[in-house]
């Protein structure tokens, strides 16, 4: 297993109490971990310790103000690159297809395409693939990051390990057109309430046809090269 990627899997996952617990362990795990450039561990460890130090509640009204009530900062791959369009329940069974191919099983009320869950399966993959399919997502990642960092979050800091594992550059094409969405206020109520109203994602249709794997997953991500994009506390931080 790729300890790395398997920690910041968690790391960007709910801070539930039982996480919180288990940050000593992942941190002495993080260390024994070579995978990681050195940079890139302390970034981590600063996360993991900014998460530890704080109350549980605020640990997670902090995570669920930035993730789950901020659109543009969805932890939901395929939101960045299809929206709500059609094309985002095809490229979700692709996904879902690739996991049970590799023998990972996905749990009925989980979304293949959250971000948490991903690395978790990348970190079950050998290392050349598990970069592969990251770098697929890198314009992604990079996106998230910049937005985090605007916003002077902690959590840009597991964002900028993902690219240091990735050992790449994202396409600076595809980054810039992510970071022309206009980004969501979290503090208005209205509009997310219209983000819970829109018709939810179904997983039907044309499933198994073609090739899945990364060749498919490529073709999904990059989804944004074909046609245009739908619109879309101060810690120790990277730089």
């Amino acid at each position: 297993m790729n300890v790395s990627l398997k920690i910041l899997s968690v790391l960007l996952s709910y801070p539930s109490g039982e996480l919180i617990g288990e940050i000593p362990a992942l941190k002495a795990a993080l260390a024994a971990d070579a995978r990681l450039p050195a940079r890139a561990k302390k970034l981590v460890e600063r996360l993991a310790d900014d998460i530890a130090g704080l109350d549980p509640y605020e640990a997670q009204e902090r995570y669920v103000f930035l993730f789950d009530r901020t659109r543009s900062l969805s932890l939901h791959l395929f939101e960045h690159v299809h929206g709500e369009s059609r094309d985002r329940g095809q490229a979700m069974v692709d996904l879902i297809a690739m996991y049970e191919d590799a023998g990972f099983t996905v749990g009925v009320r989980e979304l293949p395409d959250y971000l948490p869950l991903f690395l978790e399966f990348l970190a079950l993959r050998p290392e050349a693939e598990a970069r592969e399919l990251l770098v697929q997502t890198l314009h992604i990642v990079s996106a998230l990051r910049e937005r985090l960092k605007k916003r002077r979050s902690i959590y840009a800091n597991a964002f900028a390990a993902l690219e240091a594992f990735a050992g790449a550059r994202p396409d600076a094409v595809l980054t810039r057109e992510l970071l022309k969405a206009p980004e969501d206020d979290p503090a208005d109520l209205q509009a997310l309430d219209q983000i819970w109203e829109e018709e939810a994602v179904t997983f039907g249709g044309n499933a198994g046809e073609g090739v899945c794997g990364p060749d498919r997953l490529r073709r999904q991500i990059r989804a944004a090269e074909r046609r245009p994009t739908d619109p879309l506390p101060t810690a120790n931080m990277e730089g």
